[in-house]
C-alpha cells in the first residue's frame, strides 16, 4: 500500500501545521548560519566578497598564465585594486546584515531541500521517492556549481569589464558599495537558480508534466533563448556571454537526458 493512503488521514490544517514547523526549522538554520557569517566579517568581505575587485583574484592570475602560454598579453590585465565607496552613513552596517542573510540562505539551501523532501515524501509512492530523492540531491550539487561558476568566472569578468569601461577620459567610475553588493548577490543567486533547471525538469518529468520529445522539439528556441538571456545578464563582451550561455545550453541538454522518453 502506498504512503499516500495514510497521508489522506491528515486534514488541511494538519498539513499547514507541518509546513509551518518546517519553515520554522529552516528559518532557525538560516538565522544560525547568518550569525556565523556576520561574525566572520573580515573573511567574508576581505577574502570572499571583495576579492574580484583586485588583480590578485584567482581568475585574473589564471588568465595571465594562459596569456603567457598563448603569447597573448591582452589576457593579463594591468595590476589594479578598486576601492568600493560607501556614501551613506548606515550603508556598511546594513550591507553587513544583508550579505549575512543571503550567504546564510545560500549555505542553508541543502537543508532547505531536505526539509522539502521530508514534507512531500509521505505523499509519494516508493518508486517516486527514489527519483525525487535523486532529483533533490542532484539539485543541491547543481545549485552550488552555479554559485561557484558565478563567483569565480561570470562576476569577475563582468566586474572587470564594467569597471574599466569609459565613455571618455574625462569620466571616471567610482563604484558604490550598494551597487557592488547588489550586482554580486543578484548574479550569484541567478546562476545558482539557473543550475536548478535539470532538477526541475526531472521532477516535472516524474510528475508527467513534460517528456523528452517536448524538450527536443524546442531545443533550437532554448539555445537561442540561452544566448539572449546571457547577453542580458552579462556585459557586452562576447567572452562573458559565452561563459554564461554555454552552461545554459549544457544544462538544457542534461535536462533532455534526465527526463522520461
Amino acid at each position: 500500500m502506498s504512503d499516500v493512503d495514510s497521508n489522506h488521514e491528515m486534514s488541511f490544517w494538519d498539513h499547514l501545521d507541518v509546513l509551518r514547523r518546517m519553515l520554522f526549522r529552516v528559518a532557525i538554520v538560516v538565522a544560525l548560519l547568518m550569525i556565523v557569517v556576520f561574525c566572520s566579517k573580515d573573511f567574508v568581505f576581505g577574502t570572499v566578497i571583495f576579492s574580484p575587485a583586485s588583480s590578485d583574484f584567482c581568475l585574473y592570475r589564471w588568465l595571465c598564465s594562459l596569456g603567457e602560454i598563448l603569447n597573448m598579453p591582452a589576457f593579463c590585465p594591468e595590476p589594479f585594486s578598486i576601492d568600493i565607496m560607501s556614501i551613506n552613513l548606515s550603508a556598511q552596517f546594513f550591507t553587513h546584515m544583508s550579505v549575512s542573510f543571503w550567504l546564510g540562505l545560500i549555505l542553508a539551501f541543502p537543508y532547505f531541500l531536505y526539509e522539502i523532501w521530508k514534507f512531500v515524501c509521505p505523499a509519494l509512492y516508493e518508486k517516486e521517492k527514489q527519483y525525487i530523492r535523486i532529483a533533490f540531491g542532484f539539485g543541491g550539487i547543481l545549485f552550488f556549481m552555479g554559485i561557484m561558476l558565478g563567483y569565480f568566472v561570470i562576476f569577475p569578468l563582468m566586474f572587470r569589464f564594467l569597471s574599466a569601461y569609459q565613455l571618455t577620459e574625462r569620466t571616471e567610475t567610482h563604484i558604490v558599495l550598494d551597487s557592488y553588493i547588489s550586482s554580486f548577490t543578484s548574479l550569484i543567486l541567478t546562476m545558482g537558480a539557473i543550475f536548478e533547471i535539470p532538477m526541475v525538469a526531472l521532477i516535472l518529468s516524474k510528475l508527467g508534466v513534460i517528456r523528452r520529445p517536448f524538450l527536443r522539439k524546442y531545443r533550437k528556441q532554448a539555445f537561442a533563448g540561452s544566448f539572449v538571456f546571457a547577453a542580458i545578464i552579462t556585459p557586452s563582451d562576447a567572452m562573458s556571454m559565452f561563459m554564461v550561455a554555454i552552461p545554459l545550453v549544457l544544462l538544457y541538454e542534461v535536462s533532455i537526458w534526465v527526463v522520461k522518453k
